[in-house]
């Protein structure tokens, strides 16, 4: 048996925390409050506490009430952290919450190289030199690189509550997601039973990932931080058919999967 003496009190160790990004197009707490009001439908457990990162890059010149900001988020479900492109005099006001300040790193310039020419002494003109041609090119077949991503396998129903996460993998799970579950993957989302939670798929900004499920009945899909959700019911689509979710620009894209043939 370890000592207890010997055990240190505290251990700090890498883990990885998925987290929401609040973009911000618009400063007025009026506005963002009936927004949100919006999006969740009254639901109170529609963002079920999520971390959130606060994104102000769109509205650095405007004035923001962080003192009603926050709590406003806090009473949707959104757990802000911290808070990327704040202004240096805002600083304050938002780490006397609680909340970071997420710096973005920007590229470093390069040097400027100079460069200094010198006279270059004239020679004389090369003898004629005989041009022999050369044979023709084989034309060569281009190399295709495929990439394999590992792959998390589940093969047990994701319950309400549960989250679970393929960090740089695609996700497979053989069995149902229910209501109030999220399942998240860095690369694509395959489920071979009905999906009836949340699925993030892309979550490091993969727009390539995406999202199957013999049954499609989702309270939230996600590609690369796009997402969308069905209040409305979802889209018909033929029956007996395998769904996908993919990104088609800047928007979510709900197919059916028909087999060859």
């Amino acid at each position: 048996m370890q000592n207890s003496l010997t055990r240190k009190p505290i251990e700090i160790k890498i883990s990885t925390v998925v987290a929401v990004a609040i973009l911000l197009h618009d400063s007025a707490f009026p506005v963002l409050e009936a927004a949100l009001k919006e999006m969740t439908a009254g639901s109170p457990d529609f963002f079920d506490d999520e971390f959130a990162v606060i994104d102000v890059e769109a509205i650095t010149e405007q004035t923001l009430d962080w003192n009603a900001l926050i709590p406003l988020f806090k009473s949707h479900g959104l757990n802000p952290v911290a808070v990327r492109h704040a202004r240096e005099e805002d600083h304050a006001t938002i780490r006397s919450h609680g909340l970071s300040i997420d710096v973005v790193s920007k590229p470093r310039a390069e040097p400027e190289l100079k460069v200094e020419t010198t006279p270059v002494e004239q020679q004389p003109a090369p003898a004629p030199v005989e041009v022999v041609s050369a044979p023709a090119p084989v034309a060569v077949e281009p190399q295709v690189i495929i990439r394999n991503m590992p792959a998390m396998v589940i093969d047990t129903p994701v319950r309400a509550g549960q989250r679970i996460y393929a960090r740089g993998a695609d996700l497979i799970i053989t069995a149902s997601v229910n209501n109030g579950a999220e399942v998240i993957a860095d690369g694509s989302i395959h489920i071979y039973a009905p999906l009836r939670g949340r699925a993030l798929a892309g979550a490091t900004g993969n727009t390539q990932a995406r999202i199957f499920a013999l049954t499609m009945e989702p309270e939230l899909v996600s590609i690369a931080g796009i997402y969308r959700t069905f209040e409305d019911g979802f889209p018909p689509l033929q029956p007996h058919h395998a769904v996908q979710v993919k990104l088609n620009g800047d928007s979510i894209e709900v197919s059916s999967v028909k087999s060859a043939g």
